[in-house]
C-alpha cells in the first residue's frame, strides 16, 4: 500500500475522532448552558450584573469553540491536500 494512502487514512481517522469528540464536548457545553440559564432564571438572589457576566461568558466560550472548530477544519484540509496532491 502506498505510504501517502496510509497517511491519508490516518488523517481521515484523526479528523473523524476529532469531529466526534468535538461534537460530544459541544453537546455537553450546550446542556450545561441550559442548566445554568434555568438556574439563573429561577434565582432571586442573582444580581442583574451577574446574569450579564454569565451571558457574556457563554458568548465568549461559544465563539472560542467555533474558532477552534474552524481552525481545526482548515488545518485538516491543508494536511489532506498535501497528501492528495499528485494523485
Amino acid at each position: 500500500m502506498d505510504p501517502k494512502q496510509i497517511a491519508k487514512q490516518m488523517i481521515d481517522f484523526s479528523k473523524t475522532a476529532f469531529d466526534n469528540s468535538f461534537e460530544a464536548m459541544a453537546v455537553l457545553q450546550d446542556q450545561t448552558e441550559k442548566m445554568v440559564n434555568a438556574f439563573i432564571e429561577q434565582s432571586a438572589v442573582m444580581p442583574e450584573e451577574g446574569k450579564k457576566a454569565i451571558s457574556e461568558w457563554i458568548k465568549s466560550y461559544k465563539k472560542g469553540r467555533n474558532d477552534l472548530k474552524a481552525a481545526a477544519d482548515e488545518n485538516f484540509k491543508k494536511v489532506e491536500s498535501f497528501f492528495t496532491a499528485g494523485q
